[in-house]
């Protein structure tokens, strides 16, 4: 999911950079957008599957629930620390041209790396003596906090904006920046963190029992289920009722964010069935391979394509020139991740035969 996801972000910001003005009103630009609301939902959301995995497989060792939390509040605080490293390197090598305040701007990093110190924070609170019921209790816990996260949104973004903080605070909140209204664009906690405690929820769900004597039938139930969603979030959107003063469907309000969540779970469902038995077990997969370095493959990209050293002209080219250069940056990205995973490989493989490791074993 994380290749899919590496090339949807490929191709939006390809097509949004360097497209000509005029060639924004065009069908493959709509599309282009569309494919876009996708790679930030769904890299949170598998951020939220992974801690799942994570946190239970130090349960399964008998880590101490202090222990565990540490671990992954303190990976969550290295993602962190690389959203504001990533936001310096921007600056400077935007300098003179960048606002010194997009230094505090809140992207998608600084929200992954949040987000997963929240899910440990929350993991600490849900342990037990029992793996079951820490798992359960992790459950009810996930769910609840995306669905509170969910509705406290749309107050956030307008009648409950918390103005009285100052705008580098505020914009952790509702995405504020340095403007007079909530940016969409932006990451910020409301909304974007409820993707990584559902997909915390759906990590933990793939441990229950049923999910370890049915896989196939539980992915079969995930994709069920997002139908489902997006069936309810199309009708509440249709019902005369409306619980907040402003509605605004497609950024804050929790029926797209529903929605959202459903596209999410029949993806997962999709790639699991790709996985076992589509074409991912026939060979080498491009999008398996961007997937395990999504992380490289994303800071690089973004200097070569919104960048100063963007490989075409920004907002000047022809849907073939930009085309070209998407195929260009795919493949890039594609040689940078194998030579990435070769190098992690062989520098393990080297640390594996040193003295000290075979001394030690």
């Amino acid at each position: 999911m994380r290749g899919l996801a590496c090339v949807l972000m490929f191709q939006t910001h390809c097509y949004d950079s360097w497209l000509r003005l005029d060639l924004h009103n065009t069908t493959l630009y709509g599309w282009s957008q569309l494919g876009g609301t996708l790679p930030a939902p769904l890299f949170i959301f598998l951020a939220g599957v992974s801690f799942a995995l994570v946190t239970e497989k130090l349960r399964e060792k008998g880590t101490a629930a202090g222990a565990a939390a540490r671990q992954t509040i303190m990976r969550g605080a290295e993602i962190f620390g690389l959203g504001i490293l990533f936001r310096i390197q921007e600056y400077a090598l935007g300098y003179k041209w960048v606002p010194w305040t997009d230094l505090l701007r809140v992207d998608i990093l600084n929200i992954l790396g949040l987000s997963m110190m929240l899910m440990g924070v929350l993991c600490w609170f849900a342990a037990a003596a029992n793996v079951d019921s820490a798992r359960l209790r992790s459950i009810v816990a996930a769910i609840g906090t995306s669905v509170t996260v969910a509705m406290l949104t749309p107050p956030l973004w307008t009648t409950w904006r918390p103005k009285f903080l100052p705008w580098p605070a505020e914009s952790y909140i509702n995405g504020v920046h340095t403007f007079l209204e909530p940016q969409h664009w932006l990451f910020p906690l409301f909304p974007w963190s409820a993707f990584a405690f559902a997909g915390l929820a759906v990590g933990f769900l793939i441990f229950t029992g049923f999910g370890q004597r049915n896989e196939a039938g539980l992915f079969a139930l995930f994709g069920a289920g997002g139908v489902a969603a997006i069936g309810l979030s199309l009708a509440f959107d249709a019902s005369p009722i409306r619980l907040y003063a402003g509605y605004d469907y497609w950024h804050s309000n929790p029926n797209f964010l529903l929605l959202r969540c459903g596209v999410l779970l029949i993806i997962l469902s999709a790639v699991y069935a790709w996985c076992r038995w589509g074409f991912a077990q026939k060979g080498f997969s491009p999008l398996l391979q961007l997937g395990q370095t999504s992380l490289l493959v994303y800071w690089v990209h973004m200097e070569f394509v919104y960048g100063r050293f963007s490989i075409l002209p920004k907002q000047g080219c022809s849907i073939p020139k930009a085309t070209l250069g998407l195929l260009i940056i795919f493949f890039s990205m594609l040689a940078l991740s194998i030579l990435r995973t070769r190098y992690t490989k062989r520098a393990r493989a080297s640390r594996a035969s040193s003295p000290a490791a075979v001394a030690a074993t």
